[in-house]
């Protein structure tokens, strides 16, 4: 009769490993494919080292340095795998030998200690798993956060300015940096726009699935007659991306020099080092004022409306191959995606996804992994008739 920690290691495999390819299984198991076809991703990285070994590989500098990178990234998916699979090798043994154990008093320590390091393989394979998803072009890249307070005044700008704390925290949470590149103050309370230069591991890819409009309903600080508000802010995101292919004409940009805002210091607040550029056909918008240098804060507003160009194109895309095949959902920016209801009751819901939680107070400090890793696996949210009204 096999132990309980023999079933649960094999269910390990079946419910998680199987979807990859686990070790000293037959070889027609080679054929697994799925979202990580490990043959396939090994044989690509044999031929690409073979090509390194020519002696002209070097004669062609862009495609080589574009093997190399591809190298670095196959070996980025392979050796983390690997590496799973030799500490599933260990597991097996100590669950083995914690089997043969006679003692009772030492067989129940080696069991103990087996079910830690099943958690801790099961918890990193999770994240293996997740981390296939982010496979994208750019996932990998630093990103520029932007956050619109919507209309409705003060309630709007509060709200704005609560969304940027907690996606700071969540930063926090995730060992991510962040810097304010530019930011726009409320009138009364909170900002009507701050824009966030974020880095750290796959910053791009995790944020991008934020992007679209973030409902509140709540009784309002501000208003005396404690009546119901229901607020709305944007939320953009756009990979960091140093050689944007994306032709800008000149002509077409209006730029403007203006003081730098927060708290004063050298140059700040005393010259005009903060750049606005307007993409003049298309309205867009990106400005820099964190560096003390006009040149460089250029450089970076440059960077920026690249991205939402490029960005707004990738969108075009998307949205004709959904209209072609049939997608419902609506991958616009400025799409409603999530609503946060701290009255009547509590309630923080993903219209993408259905992912939801009561705990408001734990998202609002950044707890909104779940979130984004329902967006990541696909999850798709079917409304039905028993759904609460939250308007």
């Amino acid at each position: 009769m096999p132990s309980r920690v023999t079933l649960a290691y094999q269910n390990l495999w079946q419910t998680n490993f199987s979807r990859l390819t686990p070790p000293r299984f037959p070889p027609e198991w080679a054929n697994c494919g799925g979202i990580f076809d490990l043959p396939k991703l090994v044989a690509r990285l044999e031929e690409l080292e073979s090509n390194m070994t020519q002696p002209d590989f070097w004669d062609r500098k862009e495609s080589a340095q574009r093997d190399v990178e591809e190298v670095s990234a196959l070996r980025g998916k392979i050796l983390p795998f690997r590496e799973i699979q030799s500490r599933v090798e260990d597991l097996d043994v100590l669950i083995e030998m914690a089997q043969e154990e006679a003692d009772p008093a030492m067989r129940a320590a080696a069991l103990n200690d087996v079910h830690k390091e099943f958690a801790s393989v099961e918890a990193d394979l999770d994240k293996f798993e997740l981390r296939q998803f982010l496979s994208g072009d750019f996932d990998s890249n630093p990103a520029f956060l932007t956050i619109h307070a919507g209309a409705g005044g003060t309630e709007s700008c509060d709200w704005a300015d609560m969304l940027l704390r907690m996606y700071q925290r969540w930063m926090e949470r995730n060992a991510v940096r962040s810097e304010v590149v530019d930011i726009q103050e409320g009138d009364e309370a909170g900002v009507k726009s701050v824009t966030l230069r974020v880095t750290g591991d796959y910053a791009y890819g995790y944020l991008n699935c934020e992007r679209g409009v973030h409902r509140l309903v709540r009784i309002s600080p501000f208003d005396s007659n404690k009546r119901r508000h229901t607020s709305f802010a944007s939320v953009d995101v756009v990979p960091e991306i140093e050689d944007a292919a994306v032709e800008i004409d000149e002509k077409d940009l209006k730029i403007d020099t203006y003081r730098s805002g927060g708290k004063g210091g050298q140059n700040v607040n005393k010259v005009e080092t903060a750049v606005r550029i307007t993409h003049v056909p298309s309205g867009i918008i990106a400005a820099c004022q964190n560096e003390r240098s006009q040149l460089k804060n250029r450089v970076t507003a440059m960077k920026m409306l690249k991205a939402k160009l490029m960005q707004i194109e990738a969108d075009k895309k998307q949205a004709e191959v959904d209209r072609q095949y049939g997608e419902k959902g609506d991958i616009a920016w400025g799409s409603q995606i999530r609503s946060y209801v701290f009255q009547p009751y509590q309630m923080v819901k993903d219209l993408r996804t259905g992912v939801q939680t009561s705990d408001i107070q734990g998202v609002m400090d950044g707890d909104i992994q779940e979130f984004i890793e329902g967006k990541l696996r696909g999850l798709t949210y079917k409304k039905g008739s028993n759904d609460e009204d939250d308007d």
